[in-house]
């Protein structure tokens, strides 16, 4: 696409100049010239340190300016002539093709394509016409990741993501707000929950040890369909969301792994309210001390085992009958009962729900 709009102002140019002008890229291959039968060929002998010192160049009758972006260039604009008037429209084009360069990578970048899509800012209908237009491969699995940092991110975080997934053709890194970045991810469709919370730990263990901070990483589902994205950011959001109600000290939160803290999430607090009032009848669950939620917690944990639970608690397996003993009569549920300890345990968790005031997406 560059090329073409590279072409469209050379040839502006070339009447201009009364000079041979063209581009050529990091492979020294003409991409734009004035002279048409020269797209294509590769010109030879030109410095090595062209595209890295960002200075003007001359070589083989030509004065070379190289452009792109601030971090590295990636074209050289060349003009025919080692004069000083040459080195002035060597400057002269590069001004011109570094802004139709910015105007095209934004109207064209397919990155922009997938964070206008993750982000709900393009018509659905057209989607798939944008997807033609940039020749976007809508044939393969996807999925979303979000990394949120504690604090602000700096450039850095988004460099050393794009250096970790370096194909931009298959895995875009895009920037949301202050503290979190989106990975869209190309991926195998037997790819499995699993090898998602690898890839997301190996990008949590990368981060901490070059910026010592932890970040979290939601993991939304593996889509096939372009438009399905959208679907997957919000399911890595609300992975983070309700990790940061129901699992404070996971790193790492997949969407299909959050279980019933996913419906809870998504009922109406009014809902909740009702269902604790009518849990706790006669008492409130704010009046459960420290201790008593802490032996139900493990006895939840050692899978309703009251000589399991006895020994990790260190207290004799009597004494832990008549906790929950206490508990059945402060709230009329037997946690030794399968039943109730399923309606227990989600009322604790309904507490918890509406304790945090999580947002909503």
């Amino acid at each position: 696409m560059s090329n073409r709009l590279f072409q469209g102002v050379i040839h502006q140019m070339r009447d201009a100049m009364d000079r041979t002008v063209g581009v050529i890229d990091e492979t020294g291959s003409v991409i734009s010239c004035s002279e048409l039968g020269r797209i294509g060929e590769v010109l030879t002998g030109i410095p090595a340190e062209l595209f890295a010192d960002q200075a003007a160049v001359q070589a083989d009758g030509f004065t070379f300016r190289p452009f792109g972006t601030q971090l590295q260039a990636e074209y050289a604009v060349f003009v025919e002539g080692t004069d000083e008037l040459a080195a002035k429209f060597a400057d002269l084009c590069r001004v011109s093709l570094e802004s139709i360069k910015l105007l095209g990578d934004e109207k064209y970048d397919r990155g922009n394509f997938v964070k206008n899509v993750i982000l709900d800012n393009i018509l659905p209908g057209d989607i798939y016409l944008k997807a033609r237009e940039l020749r976007f491969n809508n044939e393969v699995s996807r999925v979303v990741l979000l990394i949120r940092l504690a604090n602000s991110s700096d450039v850095s975080v988004y460099d050393l993501l794009q250096n970790l997934f370096p194909d931009k053709t298959k895995d875009f890194v895009i920037n949301i707000n202050d503290t979190d970045i989106a990975l869209v991810k190309e991926v195998r469709p037997s790819t499995e929950t699993g090898d998602l919370e690898k890839l997301a730990r190996s990008i949590s263990d990368a981060l901490s040890t070059e910026f010592l901070t932890q970040p979290l990483v939601g993991i939304g589902t593996t889509v096939k369909d372009i438009k399905d994205l959208a679907r997957s950011f919000k399911e890595a959001q609300v992975a983070l969301e309700v990790g940061k109600v129901f699992d404070t000290e996971k790193v790492i939160v997949s969407y299909d792994n959050l279980g019933i803290a996913r419906l809870i999430y998504q009922l109406p607090t009014t809902l909740c309210d009702m269902f604790l009032r009518e849990v706790f009848k006669s008492n409130s669950i704010e009046s459960l001390d420290q201790e008593t939620l802490f032996t139900i917690q493990r006895f939840f944990e050692n899978n309703l085992n009251v000589s399991e639970t006895s020994r990790k608690l260190f207290v004799h397996r009597n004494t832990l009958v008549y906790r929950l003993e206490k508990i059945k009569k402060f709230t009329g549920l037997d946690l030794r009962e399968f039943d109730d300890a399923i309606v227990f345990k989600v009322a604790l968790m309904v507490k918890k729900y509406l304790d945090a005031k999580p947002v909503k997406f």
